[in-house]
């Protein structure tokens, strides 16, 4: 493996090189600076869809922040806390920062809660913090929500998340209790000391709903924004306010003037404006009376307005989603923050009718419940970005030179915008379509037009090209970066302009992988069968069939079935693979069979009977060249390790199976086949790895051996386990799926402490890879072989 690797480290780390340290800007993937693990992401992220997000820790602290699209910064920002005040008969009994923190800044507060009085559980999108306040008798729980509602286009588009406060007295007297959010303005980066920021209070009353707060302007050059924390006036609560005080101070004025009488002084007027080197804060309080014995609730709100947005290239400005419903013009935040709070208890009675179901299924282990809300983290934690269409936008903007064909384009996109999300947060390329293949479940089951809006984008770079020149990193040579008439890899970095510039994947020319037209077309009838969308599938038929036209010529020998290039030419890029092969070639069958009934759909008998052909030739060839008896070896190159077994050579009866197509004229790979290789791989793959106990491996030798061959082969990848699993069930191994896909949730969110942070891969030795990836919401596959 040394004359392969040492020639690509050298051009990866010139490449790097020039990138990092010459243009200052990140690499795509950062092979020299991967982010470190930390085990603190208890809570789900706020916010909603395509927005920024903010994942708070089990800790309660504000740690991780996307604000600019796609590029994160991890920072703990001390000030960014919720603070209790107890008072009884006139006098403070008792007040204390809800963290277990004992930070070097704001020393005048009372740090350090003892973590064994608070509780926590997750259940995305929503999570609640139980505070058994020692020695008061009293017992605060905050439970967070965030609008992530399925079949919601417009809630699940908004910059917010509400944290509501149950209090509950057990004294035989009554208490007067507030809770204190304070929050710095900014995101603990070197941007909130660049002066120019400012605070300013604000009341906002609609149809006689009051919310009053503060506003934090952060005046930045590029992306400014405001954020807005707020709470609720109504009858026997009342809401003050701090408008600034120094977060790196000692913060005494704050404490002090919430301990005298559990209020704040609430000045009028703006704050003047930050000078360089200088950060503020601000905070909102609410309060309220609990009589003995009773019960009161205290309602919060955090928001915020970016409307405008520019990625990394600064040449094109964007509009988010949410602009749609609340406009533009940078004064947003009030208004957004009086409908979170005056819409939460809709929000939390359609997330409960959507979960409920599935929460009281017996039949389903709790384990599963939590992995399968909580993956979706990544729907709106995976850098992940939702924009609306420029209002004098039209088709020619946004179809390119080749793209008229797409009649809806331009519909589509107009009602539901664009929509992106990373293949992870290490991994940092918009709609990563190998590994979209996998996730795509739980968008096109929660939120299918957005999935159909993805598709659209994907269609108009297949039918464009990029002729430019660049040098690829793995095998060295140069190639232009996008074919017509072949699926990109991603379409963009966020660090320089998605959509307008795509593949910014360089280490392969994805050009000859033999993967990504099949996933188009796969995925293409997959989304036809599940919403019935035949504008969509009409619009996209010609697509298909310029794609299956360039896949074609991968089938070296007429005999119906593609061929591997000797490369890894697949989404397991470290992996090569040569000949047929269980994997592409499985998927390849599939898309064939998916040509043949949309042709029949659609009427066209003469490409029907094409690809029936090819069908007919290709299934002989894949079992004569792959079936060993028990399973399809991995290729048919007769290497070493071509009989190894993968637990991924189902992939293309996964997807026939959830479309109806595993039976009768369309049945491809004999049931018997399939029940036979599905069994093969849960003796071997899992559990003869790891005792079981860590889902399965992606490639195993038949003497019960991890197949070693590459960096990926003895990985186990999250993804494609729930996959496999997904297609255990369908095939009537529901014992069998569950116990494979037990294993990655058990390693991730017990084992690993990867809560909302699943990586793509692990090996057996507790060493990971790519944290936060986008393939795990597979899992949403399960759900559906389930149904």
């Amino acid at each position: 493996l040394l004359p392969y690797f040492i020639p690509l480290s050298c051009r990866y780390f010139r490449w790097w090189y020039k990138k990092t340290r010459i243009e200052k800007k990140s690499a795509f993937i950062d092979l020299l600076c991967a982010v470190p693990l930390q085990q603190i992401y208890g809570q789900p992220p706020l916010w909603a869809q395509g927005w920024c997000t903010i994942p708070r820790g089990w800790r309660a602290d504000f740690c991780r922040w996307q604000l600019n699209p796609g590029l994160y910064h991890y920072e703990t920002v001390i000030a960014d806390q919720f603070t209790v005040c107890l008072r009884c008969k006139g006098q403070t009994i008792y007040q204390q920062v809800l963290s277990v923190e004992r930070p070097s800044t704001l020393q005048g507060w009372n740090w350090g809660y003892c973590g064994h009085y608070a509780f926590y559980h997750a259940l995305y999108p929503r999570a609640w913090m139980v505070y058994e306040l020692p020695g008061q008798n009293v017992v605060l729980t905050c439970r967070q929500v965030s609008p992530v509602i399925p079949h919601d286009y417009k809630d699940s588009s908004l910059p917010v998340g509400v944290f509501i406060w149950e209090v509950e007295n057990g004294r035989d007297e009554d208490m007067d209790v507030s809770i204190m959010f304070s929050l710095q303005n900014g995101t603990g980066s070197k941007e909130d000391r660049s002066g120019g920021h400012w605070n300013e209070p604000f009341a906002f009353e609609k149809e006689g709903e009051r919310v009053t707060g503060v506003l934090l302007h952060h005046c930045t050059h590029v992306n400014p924004f405001t954020f807005a924390i707020s709470a609720r006036e109504k009858a026997g609560t009342g809401v003050t306010h701090f408008t600034a005080f120094n977060p790196v101070g000692s913060g005494r004025e704050v404490w002090q003037d919430l301990l005298q009488d559990g209020r704040l002084d609430s000045p009028t007027g703006k704050s003047s404006l930050t000078e360089k080197g200088e950060v503020t804060a601000a905070a909102v309080c609410a309060s309220c009376r609990v009589p003995a014995h009773g019960h009161r609730t205290l309602e919060l709100a955090l928001a915020w307005d970016m409307p405008h947005v520019y990625f990394g290239s600064r040449e094109k400005l964007h509009l988010r989603r949410y602009t749609r419903f609340f406009g533009s013009g940078g004064d947003a935040a009030p208004a957004l923050s009086h409908y979170a709070l005056t819409h939460y208890e809709e929000w939390e009675r359609k997330i409960d009718a959507w979960q409920k179901p599935i929460l009281e299924n017996s039949q389903l282990p709790s384990w599963y419940k939590s992995a399968l809300f909580n993956e979706l983290y990544f729907m709106t934690d995976g850098g992940t970005i939702w924009l609306e269409l420029p209002p004098d936008c039209c088709a020619e903007d946004l179809q390119g030179p080749a793209g008229a064909g797409l009649s809806h384009l331009l519909p589509v996109l107009r009602e539901y915008g664009r929509f992106a999300y990373l293949e992870g947060q290490e991994y940092r390329m918009y709609n990563t379509y190998d590994v979209h293949f996998y996730a795509s479940f739980a968008l096109v089951m929660l939120w299918p037009k957005l999935q159909i809006s993805l598709q659209y984008d994907i269609a108009v770079t297949v039918v464009n090209e990029d002729v430019q020149p660049r040098q690829y990193l793995m095998g060295g040579q140069t190639a232009q970066v996008k074919l017509k008439n072949v699926v990109p890899h991603d379409i963009g970095d966020p660090g320089d302009e998605p959509w307008q510039r795509v593949n910014a994947y360089l280490m392969h020319d994805t050009a000859d992988w033999k993967d990504l037209n099949l996933k188009f077309v796969l995925q293409v009838y997959r989304d036809y069968y599940l919403t019935h969308d035949s504008l969509y599938l009409r619009d996209m038929w010609p697509v298909c069939q310029a794609v299956m036209e360039s896949e074609l010529k991968f089938d070296t020998d007429n005999d119906g079935l593609i061929e591997n290039g000797g490369f890894a030419d697949q989404t397991y890029d470290a992996w090569v693979v040569n000949g047929a092969s269980a994997y592409c070639g499985g998927l390849w069958l599939a898309a064939v069979c998916m040509m043949c009934k949309m042709a029949e759909v659609l009427g066209d008998a003469e490409i029907r009977q094409k690809y029936m052909d090819i069908l007919r030739k290709g299934k002989e060839a894949f079992e004569r060249m792959l079936w060993n008896g028990k399973y399809y070896n991995y290729d048919s190159s007769g290497s070493d390790t071509s009989s190894s077994i993968m637990s991924d050579q189902c992939a293309g009866q996964w997807f026939l199976g959830v479309c109806g197509l595993d039976k009768g004229e369309f049945e491809v790979f004999p049931k018997s086949h399939i029940i036979s290789a599905l069994k093969t791989i849960f003796e071997k793959n899992v559990m003869s790895f790891a005792g079981g106990t860590m889902g399965a491996v992606n490639g195993m030798r038949p003497n019960g051996v991890p197949d070693t061959s590459s960096v990926q082969s003895d990985e186990v990848w999250i993804g494609v386990v729930y996959a496999l699993a997904a297609t255990m069930i369908q095939e009537g191994l529901v014992e069998e799926g569950f116990h494979t896909a037990e294993g990655c949730y058990r390693t991730v969110w017990e084992r690993l402490g990867m809560a909302f942070q699943t990586p793509e891969a692990y090996r057996e030795k507790k060493v990971y890879r790519s944290l936060a990836y986008m393939r795990p919401l597979s899992i949403w596959s399960m759900q559906l072989a389930l149904e």
